[in-house]
């Protein structure tokens, strides 16, 4: 009998999750772990990563925090190595730390226009080039899944116009990306959510109420309806998927 090529035993695997501390990026870390890798949480609220840290050890699972202010530069060329020391050589990245402008254009400090551009572009670009360089060295596979946005394709022009751009430039690159290392199979894939149950809808909620009744189907998403779209990406059934931005968005927006 011919059996489905695919698995969710990531046993022997080492993952790097950006933006752990909270919201989408927190439950990457928690099921990554729950499949068996070692998981290098990082992001800078060191007591939120230490929380997550005991979260997943107390499940059975193995994690380490590691302090990484995306923005920097520096720090994002020396977490590979140290990763690398304390959990062995990563070859799964999850590029999931953002930040969200929700301002107009011209109402945008030039610091602040600077934080987005770093934080949801410039980081990813930098991390994964780093992620790359051992691999292609040792010539060992790997696999690395951006989290864009659907605010990437469609924006309706009531603020967070930087966000929507860096969301379409964090789907090109991993476009380009991919294109340049399938040579060294190393997969760049991208998820493109909508909006789903973090402690940003939270926020939005409070000051707009329940926008989300004019979706559709008039819910919002819950970050464990990701879980198998990242498991996708990271299992043999995508051996052969690079380059592609999958939208889950529960149908929230227009195509």
């Amino acid at each position: 009998m011919t059996t489905p090529n695919f698995s969710i035993d990531l046993t022997g695997r080492t993952a790097i999750v950006t933006g752990a501390s909270a919201g989408l990026g927190r439950r990457f870390a928690n099921v990554l772990a729950a499949c068996g890798a070692k998981v290098a949480c990082t992001a800078r609220r060191r007591e939120k990563l230490d929380e997550l840290v005991d979260e997943i050890t107390q499940d059975g699972g193995n994690a380490q925090a590691f302090d990484l202010d995306v923005r920097d530069a520096e720090q994002l060329k020396a977490i590979i190595p140290s990763v690398s020391e304390t959990l062995g050589q990563p070859d799964i990245l999850v590029n999931n730390a953002g930040i969200v402008d929700a301002a107009r254009a011209v109402k945008m400090s030039t610091e602040l226009i600077d934080d987005v551009l770093d934080t949801n572009m410039r980081a990813a670009y930098i991390l994964s080039c780093e992620f790359a360089r051992p691999l292609i060295e040792q010539k060992m596979p790997g696999r690395i899944v951006n989290i864009s946005s659907i605010a990437g394709t469609h924006y309706d022009g009531h603020g967070a116009a930087l966000y929507s751009t860096t969301k379409a430039g964090i789907s090109r690159i991993t476009e380009a990306l991919a294109v340049e290392w399938s040579r060294f199979f190393i997969n760049v894939n991208a998820i493109a959510p909508g909006l789903f149950a973090t402690d940003m809808s939270d926020g939005m909620t409070s000051r707009m109420g329940n926008f989300y009744e004019h979706f559709p189907r008039k819910r919002i998403c819950q970050p464990d309806q990701m879980d198998s779209t990242l498991l996708y990406l990271l299992s043999p059934a995508s051996e052969c998927v690079t380059g592609t931005i999958i939208k889950v968005d529960d149908g929230q927006g227009p195509r």
